[in-house]
């Protein structure tokens, strides 16, 4: 059955007029709607519009696919009393109409260009569009029960009628009873203004009070904007442009389908910006996660803010921006334009704020709301701008960093000693001495006995000097950035690493941003050669190993701790006794991943002067 039939079948053809309800903003009903058009070729499209903004929007149908906005002011004053826009005089209210690419009201007025069909703007001269509860079931709906299920579901419960909504319905009315009888008529309607627009009908209506004057403005959302103001996200708008130019099909556009391929994106660009690479473990959870926001929210499909909720809350909040900026990306958008550039914020058009206010859909915060806590990033004003401005003439940490690795250090030193202490512990009845106290365990174990147990720790003697931590052996050779550095003050410690090359992901002008794979940290400073270059340490067969063994050679200490997957070979024990020391293995799996994480970022700069703007460009 054809989307023409199907709608008769659903009493939706009066006469020579067809109605097509339509949830404002939603993809779906974009396609059904063009599929009907291009399908039954009609004389006239009525779309329920105000008149007095036919012009502006002639003007913004000829941007797209390059999105607008529409900003006018209502010269009556507030009900209230608020000011609400001082560009439209004292109290007048302000209201902005995005004109998006997914919105059926805009596709009505693009594909009836298209079929050359008349088209009619059903709404009076007025700001004052009764505001309805736009409550509507996910439109996803329609992919499992079809549009005439879906409508009939709506309107079996009866909605909520004002006399400002019966007198808006007749204005409607009037002006759809006003067409060539004799002509083909499709008329798209919201949902929730159907059955007042169809009871209006029955009866000829007198013509509404004239309109007010008003001076609507076109503008141009910056592109940083779009996943803030638009219904649906920009990312999915974008591929239903490509839809519409032939370059993709329907199927493409299941909104399951679209979400899966953010996500594979944004993790590529997550994996180039941190080198952290997605676990399948946090792709379940992720899942299983954003299943429930959109159940807790009364939704089939989970809305780009639970995405982008979902991806910090599981993964970190780099992975919830990745994810953010991949929904906002949409490519056709400009930030410069023979239009006044506007940045607009959710809270500026989604929720009832004094100044601004939205038409046709009510706010819904929680699918409207950029996440918050995520800190914002600068970016290049073009593309290779940051490279130009990398001079290369040398190399240098930053501080608050340095801070950061030499504490994890000093935790590790005394993780290490604290294990192998607990592994020196003996535990034997109590006969003249508590010793180092009274081991509850044992004693509540052997209760029955009558004993009471202690513990006795034999000391560890002495210190422990170096620290190797390997995140990563790297048998694939993923990192090859090798560098020895230099404590710049006693507290500092003289550090040598392996990292993947940090001037190939830069985050500000001589600012590289790297992944450790290991890194060796000795006290006192300036003591260290070139580990990478030095001959001593070519029995090594990997990286691992190299940092191992200027462990032991530059530890002053007895113990060297080494922190990895996996122990070292057994030649090391040799090797570190025949120097004196001794090697204190921390399985990694025994330290905060969390921490971990965080600790494997190093940012690298390539002049001292840098240190000074660092903190701006750094995340």
């Amino acid at each position: 059955m054809s989307l023409e039939a199907e709608l008769k079948a659903g009493s939706l053809t009066r006469g020579n007029v067809q109605y097509f309800p339509v949830v404002p903003g939603k993809m779906e009903f974009a396609i059904a709607l063009r599929r009907l058009l291009l399908e039954s070729r009609p004389q006239v499209v009525a779309v329920e519009l105000p008149g007095f903004l036919e012009r502006t929007f002639a003007k913004a149908l000829a941007r797209l696919p390059e999105m607008s906005a529409i900003l006018y002011f209502d010269p009556e004053p507030d009900p209230l009393g608020n000011d609400l826009g001082n560009d439209g005089g004292e109290g007048a209210r302000a209201t902005w109409v995005p004109v998006e690419p997914c919105d059926p009201f805009i596709e009505a007025l693009r594909t009836a260009d298209e079929i050359g069909a008349q088209v009619i703007f059903l709404e009076p001269d007025t700001a004052n569009r009764p505001h309805l509860p736009d409550t509507y079931p996910d439109t996803y709906a329609i992919r499992k029960i079809g549009l005439e299920r879906y409508i009939e579901a709506y309107r079996v419960y009866p909605q909520y009628r004002t006399e400002e909504v019966t007198a808006h319905a007749a204005a409607t009315a009037w002006k759809l009873q006003g067409t060539d009888p004799g002509a083909k008529v499709i008329a798209v309607v919201s949902l929730n203004m159907l059955d007042p627009v169809l009871d209006a009908m029955e009866m000829p209506q007198s013509a509404p009070a004239r309109g007010k004057n008003y001076d609507p403005q076109l503008l141009n959302p910056h592109p940083d904007c779009l996943a803030e103001i638009t219904v649906d996200y920009p990312y999915l708008q974008e591929r239903y442009e490509f839809y519409r130019i032939g370059m993709g099909d329907e199927v493409q556009l299941d909104r399951p389908k679209v979400q899966h391929l953010l996500l594979r994106e944004a993790e590529a660009a997550y994996e180039t910006s941190t080198g952290e690479k997605m676990q399948h473990w946090q792709r379940r959870t992720m899942a299983r996660y954003t299943r429930n926001l959109a159940s807790t929210s009364g939704e089939l499909i989970a809305s780009v803010y639970d995405l982008a909720v979902a991806a910090r809350s599981i993964v970190d909040d780099n992975f919830g921006w990745e994810v953010w900026q991949m929904a906002n990306r949409y490519q056709a958008q400009q930030a410069a334009s023979n239009l006044e550039t506007v940045k607009l914020s959710a809270g500026e058009i989604w929720l009832n704020t004094k100044k601004l206010r939205i038409r046709r859909r009510l706010p819904r915060p929680k699918q409207r709301l950029r996440p918050a806590g995520l800190k914002a990033r600068k970016r290049e004003k073009t593309p290779g701008e940051w490279a130009k401005q990398t001079g290369g003439d040398a190399i240098c940490s930053y501080p608050p960093e340095d801070l950061l690795i030499e504490e994890y250090g000093r935790a590790v030193k005394q993780k290490a000693k604290s294990m192998l202490s607990e592994e020196r512990v003996r535990v034997e009845p109590f006969t003249t001495s508590i010793l180092d106290g009274i081991d509850i365990r044992e004693t509540i174990r052997n209760w029955h006995q009558r004993k009471i147990y202690v513990r006795h720790a034999d000391r560890l003697a002495g210190q422990v000097g170096s620290v190797v931590i390997i995140f990563d052996e790297d048998p694939d050779d993923r990192y090859q950035y090798l560098t020895t550095w230099l404590g710049e003050h006693q507290n500092e410690s003289d550090m040598a690493f392996y990292s993947t090359y940090p001037f190939d992901n830069l985050v500000g002008p001589g600012i590289g941003r790297a992944e450790y794979g290991g890194i060796l940290m000795t006290l006192p400073p300036r003591r260290m050669y070139d580990v990478w270059a030095d001959p001593d340490y070519e029995f090594a067969e990997s990286k691992a190993e190299r940092l191992l063994m200027a462990g032991l050679d530059y530890s002053v200490e007895k113990f060297v701790v080494y922190v990895a997957a996996k122990p070292p070979r057994s030649i090391f024990r040799s090797i570190s006794s025949h120097l004196g020391r001794k090697i204190l293995y921390v399985p990694i799996g025994a330290l905060s991943p969390t921490k971990l994480k965080k600790m494997r970022v190093v940012h690298v700069l390539d002049s001292y002067a840098r240190r000074t703007e660092a903190k701006d460009y750094i995340w």
